[in-house]
């Protein structure tokens, strides 16, 4: 009896282990997901996801450090990398050969995976600045993150839409956070999921005011560029801010180069959106990697693996996305 069990276990085995080779067939032996600095929520988003993959795929996983988006896109559309967290505007621009970094080249062969979250713009200053508008930046030396990365990109577009000329630097976010503590610049203006880890610490150690855009500044950047929207950062998302913050934003998606296979872009994208509670303990941003906000995505063709399980999902994706 004990060896006709034995025998069953065996048959069993025999017909599990091929359909398992057959699902990772063709699969790397690692994968690099492109984040972006230290002290933003991508680094920890894709730090994190990168982590779960290992876990759950069996799969050597790991986040780089990245400049963000704009570099992010680059390097899967090279195939540099294989995975990479971008924000919609930047990924548009490089799709349609208006990339920063690479001008000239249509991005083409990026293709999405799963929403992760919405990216609002925000600026931190020291109380003692008297800093209380993106306005009062005139003449001011603001941070606005890496070179390349969404806020990098966009913030300085902001302030000339808004009609105000500031002295911009570059630098990571951990990098800036500690240089506005040191005086070396007045103000730090980001952008990443809330709560951002270095606006954060600042709070935790530091007498700051937060602030997005006043209603009329954020009219004349949402009439400057349509691929925003219009945001509000609820009171209590950091230590000591019991107010409404207004302000614009960006969504998230995470992206495949279309030569990742087919197996792996559906369990990536199936494990991101069905493991909702674990994803939050990776950032709380991730509240917002949800099915539903698949629609976010209005350009960018899914890969295959991502249709696969969208489509079990009873999501009928229009043609242009598939």
């Amino acid at each position: 009896m004990f060896k006709k069990y034995l025998s069953a276990l065996a048959i069993v085995a025999a017909v599990a282990a091929p359909a398992l080779a057959q699902d990772k067939e063709g699969w790397p032996n690692e994968l690099t997901i492109g984040t972006a600095s230290q002290g933003g929520t991508y680094f920890v988003y894709g730090n994190g996801f990168a982590s779960y993959i290992s876990e759950a795929l069996g799969l050597n996983a790991t986040g780089e450090v990245t400049g963000g988006p704009v570099q992010n896109v680059t390097l899967v559309e090279t195939g540099d990398h294989l995975m990479g967290l971008v924000t919609m505007g930047p990924a548009y621009d490089a799709w349609v050969g208006k990339s920063e970094l690479a001008p000239g080249l249509e991005h083409k062969s990026i293709r999405a995976l799963f929403p992760m979250y919405q990216t609002p713009f925000q600026v931190i200053v020291l109380k003692s600045s008297g800093i209380t508008s993106v306005s009062d930046l005139a003449g001011k030396r603001v941070g606005v993150g890496p070179a390349g990365g969404t806020p990098g990109t966009y913030w300085p577009r902001f302030m000339e839409a808004v009609g105000v000329t500031a002295n911009i630097s570059n630098a990571g976010a951990s990098d800036a956070a500690s240089q506005l503590k040191d005086g070396l610049i007045d103000a730090f203006a980001f952008a990443a999921g809330v709560p951002i880890s270095a606006f954060s610490q600042l709070a935790a150690e530091n007498d700051v005011v937060m602030f997005g855009l006043t209603d009329d500044e954020k009219a004349k950047v949402l009439e400057a560029f349509p691929a925003m929207a219009p945001l509000s950062i609820p009171a209590g998302t950091y230590a000591g801010h019991d107010y409404d913050q207004e302000t614009v934003a960006l969504w998230n998606f995470a992206i495949a180069h279309q030569d990742m296979p087919d197996s792996l872009a559906y369990e990536i994208t199936k494990l991101a959106l069905e493991n909702p509670d674990r994803m939050v303990q990776i950032h709380a941003a991730a509240s917002e990697t949800l099915l539903e906000h698949w629609d976010k995505n209005t350009f960018m063709p899914f890969h295959p693996g991502a249709v696969r399980y969208y489509e079990e999902k009873g999501i009928a994706l229009p043609d242009g996305l598939k």
